[in-house]
């Protein structure tokens, strides 16, 4: 084996920047509802993969959604091996809204724009440059590394990491642990502090599908089991609902790593411990952890109706829930006594919150990887209010961060650009993540 090189060449850099601006370019659009097609952008990674002599393998449940699996041997054949895994698929974007094209990947003052720059071509191609750059080089990691470019992750990953679950396990053969988006990007929550949050857990996924009925009529008529009412009546409870204060570990550690950061004492299981007066003391940081200390619920869609005129005897809404581990239950019984007698709740989509442990010598290494390349920033553990395809992974033993590092400017809103309008990601940012993503991988 050749002699390690210290960092990613000048090739490695280009690259990046090259695939993340032409996989932007391949529109990879997920309307929901099966609307997708993954493949140009699969076939593009497994070109590059395959011209690096790393073999892929295109995996589909449905014609189209492709999914890419390739492993890298390690060096050290008893350790376990490491998933790296990120999704193919966008949001949609609205071309009239954007500055430039949201599909045209273009570099523009020093920025790459387009829809998927955060979320996360940006990583897709952080990956695929840094293995490229091992090839070349000769560079073998100590664990086996096996990657992942998934479908169908901005839906329900039934195309995409799913089926990879439920179908391919034994492509993850050995792997532990994961990483993947949504994690060490810089925040800067005022001049001269830069947080770096690392994710180690993820709220669990509870859509729901809200119906009530009644007694259809004519609109002139009084209607005292009127659908609409009923299902409007549930749904402001639900949106008006205060719901209460639950710290799960990696919220307590984030709390914890933040308050002494900023020179306040706390003792999180302490039984006076108010979480939200110590959120108002961290002021902007508190961003990081307060769509976190509590289940969530936000109704997002209403269906009800064909005429104003006609009463319908049935209408529905749908919520975007999220649940904390251990708190799943707490979720579902509050949905009973908020909906109440006139309205059914079911479950449209529902996936697990994760937690991964942040004493483990895996975070300690994702932490030094970061702090190698700013030192003066600060690593802290989070927990997504979000989900990622670790749920699905998860179900193979699987335990995932959070960890696609980016160092980004101050003013520039990571948490904003995701699923937002002007979507872009800074050049130097890309170069930071190959070096990072690089060196922990090699040693990990």
């Amino acid at each position: 084996m050749a002699e390690e090189v210290r960092e990613p060449d000048a090739t490695a850099l280009d690259e990046v920047v090259t695939f993340t601006s032409e996989l932007i370019h391949i529109d990879t659009t997920n309307r929901g509802g099966g609307d997708c097609r993954e493949r140009p952008a699969a076939e593009y990674v497994a070109e590059r993969l395959a011209a690096a002599g790393i073999e892929p393998a295109l995996l589909e449940r449905t014609t189209g959604r492709t999914n890419v699996v390739a492993r890298i041997p390690g060096t050290d054949p008893t350790a376990p091996a490491l998933l790296v895994h990120g999704h193919l698929d966008v949001v949609p974007a609205d071309p009239s809204e954007w500055t430039v094209h949201p599909f045209s990947g273009e570099v523009r003052d020093g920025l790459v724009w387009g829809r998927g720059a955060v979320d996360m071509k940006n990583m897709d191609a952080m990956v695929l440059a840094v293995v490229r750059f091992w090839a070349r080089q000769g560079v073998r990691p100590r664990r086996d590394v096996v990657l992942a470019y998934t479908a169908d992750e901005e839906d329900s990953a039934a195309d995409g990491s799913g089926f990879l679950a439920d179908r391919h396990a034994a492509l993850f053969e050995g792997c532990t642990e994961g990483i993947s988006e949504s994690g060490a990007f810089s925040f800067h929550p005022e001049p001269g502090t830069t947080l770096y949050p690392i994710a180690a857990g993820e709220r669990g996924t509870a859509w729901l599908k809200l119906t009530a009925h009644g007694r259809a009529g004519h609109g002139s008529k009084v209607n005292t089991a009127n659908a609409v009412t009923r299902l409007a009546a549930a749904v402001a409870r639900i949106g008006a609902h205060t719901w209460p204060v639950r710290l799960t570990t990696t919220v307590r550690a984030a709390l914890t790593e933040l308050a002494a950061l900023y020179g306040i004492e706390v003792d999180t299981h302490a039984p006076d411990f108010d979480t939200d007066l110590i959120l108002d003391k961290l002021g902007p940081a508190a961003a990081l952890v307060a769509p976190t200390v509590r289940n969530s619920a936000n109704p997002t869609m209403l269906e009800a109706g064909y005429k104003v005129n006609v009463i319908p005897g049935a209408a529905v809404a749908y919520v975007d829930g999220r649940t904390l581990p251990g708190a799943e239950e707490e979720f579902a019984e509050t949905m009973d006594r908020l909906t109440g007698p006139d309205v059914e709740w079911e479950f449209h989509h529902r996936e697990v919150p994760l937690e991964a442990p942040v004493d483990s010598p895996t975070f300690a290494k994702l932490r030094a990887a970061v702090e190698r390349f700013d030192p003066d920033g600060h690593v802290v553990p989070f927990t997504m209010s979000g989900g990622t395809d670790a749920k699905q992974f998860s179900r193979l033993g699987i335990t995932g961060y959070g960890f696609s590092p980016l160092k980004l400017p101050p003013g520039l809103d990571y948490a904003a650009l995701f699923h937002g309008v002007d979507e872009r990601v800074p050049v130097d940012a890309l170069h930071f993540g190959v070096r990072v993503l690089d060196h922990y991988l090699k040693t990990a």
